[in-house]
């Protein structure tokens, strides 16, 4: 636990360094993630299953698939 906190101390001050807003770079992050996430959600639906009935390999390509459709921003 105490590694996984200097590592993350490590980042942020990385983050810092290339003058990036840690907080905000994590926040863009988590609304990307949502996205995704949504984007699964839906196509499971149009499917007519759920994340638990879902494999794997399934979740994978679904994943591969949002990051293709939804826009990342460039920096």
């Amino acid at each position: 636990e105490a590694e996984l906190g200097d590592l993350l101390f490590t980042l942020v001050n990385v983050a810092r360094h290339l003058q990036i807003d840690p907080e905000q770079a994590l926040r863009e992050a988590n609304r990307r993630f949502e996205s995704r996430l949504r984007y699964m959600e839906a196509r499971l639906r149009e499917a007519g299953q759920s994340f638990e009935e879902a494999d794997a390999e399934r979740l994978d390509q679904l994943w591969e698939a949002a990051k293709r459709a939804l826009p990342t921003p460039c920096s």
